[in-house]
């Protein structure tokens, strides 16, 4: 496919999933204001998987938490789609979270990105800003995200993603003095988790379980309520 083409068809697949509504989980009926809220951050990794509803499952009552994920988008300001140009974003200021998880990072390794190598830290640390100034003052965590298998869509580069896009995460908390979670490590030995080589998929014979979710999920829960 013409990468014209196939740039446009992100975009415009970036817009959408930024128009949708942001999928919130209550398991309480009290008032908002009463509630940790809790915002999940991220591209399709947090947005088209279970992890956000296995975290939410895991809090309890006393947490509200929203999915603010969108597929297909990147840190880096100079693509196609950068998180912080859609909706979802302003949507997550929004909320004043008291807790923010971030987990970016994949769709930054496309081979069309290398070019922009050098802003990546600076655009994560301006993304990262933008909570910091919000007046929940919310606790942020950064999500080293899960390992890539396999290079079957060929717009992601395994290669890249983990020579050059975990040591700059782990470069940008560095730099914020954030924590970070490690969910690759966790990973990395459960290639059978992700059928894609990229996307934490259910087994087809295990219907609502997605184990690569359930790991992400309760390496983010004791993380956050042990401190």
């Amino acid at each position: 496919m013409n990468k014209k083409i196939l740039s446009i068809l992100l975009t415009c697949l970036c817009l959408f999933l930024s128009l949708s509504i942001m999928a919130c989980y209550y398991l309480t009926e009290q008032n908002d204001s009463t509630t940790i809220r809790v915002a999940c951050v991220g591209d399709s990794l947090t947005q088209s998987t279970e992890y956000p509803y296995d975290l939410m499952n895991k809090l309890g009552g006393n947490y509200t938490l929203c999915n603010f994920g969108v597929g297909s988008t990147t840190v880096t300001l100079a693509s196609e789609t950068p998180y912080m140009n859609t909706l979802a974003f302003k949507e997550a200021l929004n909320f004043k979270p008291n807790i923010v998880i971030i987990m970016f990072g994949t769709n930054d390794a496309q081979p069309s990105l290398f070019q922009y190598n050098s802003t990546f830290v600076d655009d994560y640390i301006t993304l990262i800003q933008a909570f910091q100034k919000l007046s929940s003052k919310p606790e942020i965590w950064l999500v080293l995200p899960p390992p890539v298998f396999s290079n079957q869509s060929e717009l992601i580069s395994s290669e890249y993603f983990e020579q050059t896009i975990l040591p700059k995460i782990q470069q940008v908390a560095n730099n914020t003095n954030l924590p970070i979670i490690d969910v690759y490590s966790l990973l990395i030995n459960y290639p059978e988790y992700f059928p894609d080589g990229i996307h934490p998929e259910r087994p087809t014979n295990n219907f609502g379980n997605e184990p690569a979710a359930q790991i992400i999920a309760t390496a983010i829960y004791e993380t956050i309520t042990s401190q």
